[in-house]
């Protein structure tokens, strides 16, 4: 964030040179500067490069207000919450003014009174961006008078009469005034809440009781909704739906490696999860969203993904912590954690009801599988395949260190294929005892999903074998 400018009044604002642009004639500038500058406007977003993001563009080029229509965990409101990059860093306000009116532009009758009197000496102060973007979740408890105003009974008891506009308490909508609103889950807002925006969509202006109050509002109006939410828990009514300008339909990524990397940013991770495993997450959502037995309407969330790197990093430092490993590090064994704490998170169809656990563990298995063939493909494992026939095994779990899963290794003669297997992970010059673990047991636990080793689980230990 740079400094404020150090202009203080309206007299030395003019002298600048600055000139006053409408909110949209801003947004467009500055997109299409970043645009030509060819620099991304929206920074941690992945996997909308050729479907949404173009569509966005176009929108805001145009001046439009728009609805995101999208499951849950498609990072809708994140996309609304980038567009304040848009805006100009910093941007004059008539000091001590209720909505913030531009010092050229004053709108209610208390800042046009006071730029009457003060003229050139007008106080100007800067607001950040930041401070130009409101959000609020639709609820059904949510009133008129929060997004639009209400008559505020201490004004009146201070001595004003009630046809007295300064009597009016604003809501958060006039309070946007040059800047962005944003309703999350919009449907959800009562029916004759969503015609009290009618007049601000269209005319730019509000209707408070009976006050008829004009305001020449400059803002932008931003949407989020889930598309089922026009038919079960309510619906955004027509006239509304007519005022704005773009409807556009958000996604899950479609490439994996957005999915990955959706993963990665979005995850608080207090130890290190490999790529591969992250790589196992995101297949296993991925496959979630293309079961029968998923109720698909719901989605499956982002947040699901995330929620399972998260809880394998737990356990990995949970494990580290109590067996006095240097590093902590995921392994293989850990998934099973995420299922074990993630089934909630899931909606499923009528009829799979006692089968949740099994659908997981079948899902997360081909994920996993999918992963190894992708990385271990071509390599020959036929000496560990022999070696466990022989009557070697090897044990893991979430209490066995990665010293002693290494140790546990069959020896394989002059064969570097436990180094070859590490090398499809990691570099071989950052490798430590945590990463050479979870890169064999992730073979390991390839060779029994292609059945060619058998594997024995009893909660605390497992034994390949």
């Amino acid at each position: 964030m740079t400094s404020a400018p150090s202009i203080s009044t309206v007299g030395q604002l003019r002298a600048s040179g600055h000139e006053h642009k409408g909110l949209r004639t801003e947004i467009r500038d500055n997109l299409l500067a970043r645009l030509a500058a060819g620099e991304d406007p929206w920074p941690g977003l992945h996997g909308f490069e050729d479907t949404v993001i173009p569509q966005l563009e176009r929108a805001l080029i145009a001046g439009h207000d728009l609805v995101l229509l999208g499951e849950r965990g498609q990072g809708k409101t994140r996309l609304l919450r980038t567009m304040v990059g848009l805006l100009d860093e910093w941007t004059p306000v008539i000091e001590d003014s209720e909505l913030g009116e531009h010092p050229y532009e004053p709108v209610t009758h208390e800042s046009r009174r006071r730029a009457a009197e003060l003229g050139d000496e007008l106080p100007v102060t800067w607001r950040h961006r930041e401070d130009r973007y409101a959000e609020k979740l639709a609820t059904p408890d949510t009133s008129v008078a929060d997004l639009i105003g209400d008559v505020d009974p201490m004004k009146v008891a201070e001595g004003r009469s009630l046809g007295d506009p300064e009597t009016i308490h604003f809501g958060l909508i006039p309070r946007s005034h040059r800047g962005i609103v944003a309703i999350n889950e919009l449907p959800d807002l009562a029916e004759r809440i969503q015609v009290a925006m009618l007049n601000v969509m269209e005319e730019r202006d509000i209707q408070i009781r009976g006050y008829v109050l004009r305001l020449p509002l400059d803002l932008l109006v931003v949407a989020s909704a889930n598309p089922e939410d026009y038919t079960n828990r309510g619906r955004i009514i027509t006239p509304l739906q007519d005022r704005f300008g773009a409807e556009i339909r958000t996604h899950y990524p479609r490439e994996l490696e957005a999915e990955v990397a959706v993963i990665r940013q979005e995850a608080g991770l207090v130890a290190e999860v490999p790529d591969a495993l992250l790589e196992v997450l995101a297949r296993f959502t991925r496959n979630l969203r293309d079961s029968s037995a998923v109720d698909q309407r719901s989605g499956v969330s982002a947040r699901f993904a995330i929620a399972g790197a998260e809880t394998i990093a737990a356990a990995a430092l949970r494990r580290a912590t109590r067996l006095g490993e240097s590093d902590a590090v995921a392994r293989v064994v850990d998934l099973d954690t995420a299922v074990e704490v993630l089934a909630g998170k899931i909606e499923f169809e009528t009829g799979e009801e006692g089968r949740e656990t099994d659908i997981l563990t079948h899902l997360l298995r081909t994920a996993i599988a999918e992963t190894v063939r992708e990385h271990f493909r071509g390599l020959d494992m036929g000496l560990l395949v022999t070696a466990i026939e022989d009557g070697a095994t090897v044990t893991t779990g979430g209490e066995v260190s990665a010293h002693d899963v290494l140790d546990g290794l069959p020896v394989l003669g002059e064969s570097e294929l436990y180094d070859d297997v590490c090398d499809r992970l990691f570099d071989r010059a950052e490798l430590s005892d945590g990463r050479r673990a979870c890169a064999i047991e992730l073979a390991l636990e390839g060779l029994f999903l292609a059945r060619k080793i058998g594997k024995d689980t009893d909660g605390r230990e497992t034994v390949y074998g």
